[in-house]
């Protein structure tokens, strides 16, 4: 939505004056009435000149209409705020980047069929009855005991928002004394409908059933398979489903108890998006959930265009041509899926006649579990497969993103190095005016729309480009050695793409500043002498740390808090644009 217009002081005010007396309900004017002169007292030429009276009051009559007029059809005045007390204030003209209603290059927002979950699901009646909690993930699957973890936690990117079992440090509160003064925040967006380009071709299964059954070949699947039957393909493109909408929600209140200090009730923030309508709905609802309904009062939205040919560190891949043919996950995953599938192929294609089922409808048939699951609560795809084919499934997102987006991606460093130079930017405390990567330039230089003064900064972006900001970072406790194979799985390995970009994933970076240094097995502060204040940067990707000593030996690998001095860090950092060789990456 259009932000609203700034309230002004009472001094300031347009279109509305202060009444004294209102909360006693006497409203009356802030001066005295001035009294009209008694009738005897008018002056004598204006009582006894009718015509003149008469045509004076013809053109008083004629400006009253034009001024009505010009009211009416004035866009400054039609454009009130919405859900305004006073509905008088006009809207000032909103910048581009600051326009969310109309929605401009929103990308697909086809909306699928509602979902009926009350009439749609099927379980045992006889069985332990486990409530949805708004998704029915309590199914029987094949080979699962119940020490396993639940086959939603193992979709990798299309997992619903989970926090993550962690990634081998322990958690530590802050010690006396310390206290969090910054916290920037890389949110991705929830749960949504498919999109092209991820590797999942569920429209094309769902579009080659429909012209099975409509071509006379004598299409009919039987057993698990049967209800194909009646099946046909109604999810919609792209936008968010109502799942994702309560992650968002769910994730700014969540945010709110842990941040809602560092935020100036007299400031009002910029929180920064893209234009894709999951990516704007996702900041709305996460600053409803942060702030409440009337969070138009306390941030503005800033939306950056999303489309070929336009910079923005929020979807770097744009910025980047070379990482579209940057094919090596997708490669690995396709030969991953004629791996681990075989059984489940030779299983699902013999309960099905008059239609040639391949290997390719088998892992669209285990996207659709996931897809149909977020947008209607439950799918009878997911009890088509077995624990063991859960696990090459998540297996086969691992391949995907370390291909596209991680260390074994010879473009993931470029196309994150744009928000790393935008988050180092804010540490050290300037803007960015020159180029060098896929950052906006036009917004980084200034201040208005690359603020400088706040505490809290809150951005929205996806999974791709968080695991692209996470390599150009050099984050390499998320690079395997050796690399992630398609040949068999490894059993547990670092790169586990569930626990880093589910839906909803979020990567917190707090600036912790200490009175003095804080020991690194956390008995305490550093008493030497000449001991001072002391600023760490704190990693937290979706409420879990990331140690950051294990992917920079300068941070100290044994901290038992994963904390880096921050002016260590920075150092660090300051190699990353090289190691990115941005234009060299994505224009050679």
């Amino acid at each position: 939505m259009v932000p609203p217009p700034i309230k002004l002081k009472p001094k300031e005010a347009r279109g509305y004056q202060l009444v004294q007396g209102q909360d006693d309900g006497e409203d009356g004017p802030t001066t005295p009435i001035e009294q009209p002169l008694p009738y005897g007292s008018q002056p004598h030429w204006y009582l006894h000149n009718i015509n003149l009276r008469m045509v004076f009051m013809a053109l008083i009559s004629c400006l009253l209409v034009s001024v009505a007029v010009n009211l009416a059809f004035s866009p400054g005045v039609s454009g009130h705020r919405s859900g305004s007390d006073c509905d008088c204030e006009p809207t000032p003209k909103v910048p581009q980047y600051f326009q969310t209603s109309p929605e401009l290059w929103a990308g697909p927002t086809a909306t699928g069929a509602p979902a009926f979950l009350a009439q749609t699901r099927t379980f045992d009646p006889t069985a332990t009855f486990v409530p949805n909690q708004p998704l029915q993930t309590a199914i029987p699957i094949e080979g699962m005991t119940s020490s396993n973890e639940s086959i939603f936690q193992m979709m990798g990117f299309l997992s619903p928002y989970m926090p993550s079992p962690g990634f081998g440090v322990n958690e530590y509160p802050l010690p006396a004394g310390a206290e969090i003064v910054q916290l920037q925040m890389l949110s991705r967006h929830g749960s949504r409908y498919p999109t092209g380009g991820t590797g999942s071709n569920v429209v094309v299964f769902g579009d080659k059933i429909a012209e099975a059954k409509k071509s006379g070949s004598g299409f009919k699947a039987s057993g698990p398979l049967e209800f194909l039957n009646d099946w046909s393909y109604k999810l919609g493109a792209e936008i968010l489903v109502p799942k994702g909408r309560q992650e968002l929600f769910d994730s700014g209140i969540l945010h709110s108890y842990m941040y809602s200090s560092l935020y100036n009730p007299h400031s009002k923030i910029i929180v920064r998006t893209t234009t894709q309508d999951r990516m704007l709905k996702s900041a709305e609802n996460f600053m409803a959930g942060f702030f409440g309904l009337e969070w138009p009062n306390n941030a503005t939205i800033e939306v950056i265009i999303e489309a070929k040919g336009f910079n923005n560190s929020l979807a770097g891949s744009q910025g980047c041509p070379n990482s579209k043919s940057d094919t090596g996950g997708l490669n690995m995953t396709a030969e991953w899926v004629q791996n681990y599938l075989q059984k489940a192929n030779a299983r699902l294609s013999s309960m099905v006649q008059g239609y040639d089922w391949t290997i390719h409808d088998t892992y669209a048939a285990q996207n659709l579990c996931p897809y149909e699951t977020a947008a209607y609560g439950y799918s009878r795809f997911c009890e088509l497969f077995t624990y063991e084919e859960w696990i090459g499934f998540s297996y086969s997102i691992d391949l995907f993103f370390s291909g596209v987006s991680g260390f074994q991606s010879q473009t993931g460093r470029a196309v994150g190095i744009g928000y790393q130079q935008e988050v180092m930017a804010r540490l050290r405390n300037h803007t960015l005016g020159y180029s060098g990567s896929q950052i906006n330039t036009t917004l980084d230089s200034s201040t208005e729309t690359f603020p400088l003064n706040q505490s809290l900064y809150l951005d929205f972006s996806h999974d791709t480009n968080i695991i692209s900001v996470l390599t150009a970072m050099g984050l390499t406790q998320f690079q395997d050695d050796p690399p992630l194979s398609p040949k068999g799985y490894p059993g547990q390995h670092n790169f586990t793409v569930s626990h880093i970009t589910p839906f909803g994933a979020r990567l917190d970076m707090e600036v912790i500043r200490a009175p003095k240094p804080v020991k690194a097995d956390r008995s305490g502060y550093v008493e030497a002498e000449g001991a001072g204040e002391t600023k760490y940067i704190h990693f937290v990707m979706n409420q879990r740390t990331i140690p950051l000593g294990r992917s920079f030996p300068e941070c100290d690998v044994n901290r038992l808090d994963g904390w880096c001095e921050l002016e260590t860090f920075l150092k660090v950092q300051e190699e990353m644009p090289k190691l990115a060789n941005f234009e060299e990456t994505c224009f050679g």
